[in-house]
């Protein structure tokens, strides 16, 4: 079975949000005026609520805090690795000096 899962746009998030504070309609109807699933516009309005300008980062984007996680992870990574790596060394030079 396929997915049918729709993706919205940041802009067009933001431009919902916007329509709902202005157009006075209640949620629910502008949800079914413009064929939203129940729910979303108010999943959007938490979102934004308590991301800020980081909400709506889009599909393969990360919040800026969550890319610097990323990036200390793999690095933390490769350094281990490394770390490793130098100890086998080590370990196959001591055993040629007994």
């Amino acid at each position: 079975m396929a997915d049918d899962r729709r993706t919205y746009t940041r802009e067009y998030k933001l431009e919902v949000l916007e329509l709902l504070k202005n157009s006075g309609k209640p949620q629910a109807q502008l949800e079914r005026d413009l064929g939203l699933g129940a729910g979303n516009i108010s999943r959007w309005k938490k979102e934004l609520a308590t991301e800020g300008q980081e909400a709506f980062p889009g599909k393969g984007h990360l919040a800026p805090e969550a890319e610097r996680i990323r990036q200390l992870e793999r690095e933390v990574m490769v350094l281990r690795q490394e770390r490793d790596i130098l100890k086998k060394a080590l370990g196959i030079f001591s055993k040629g000096s007994e």
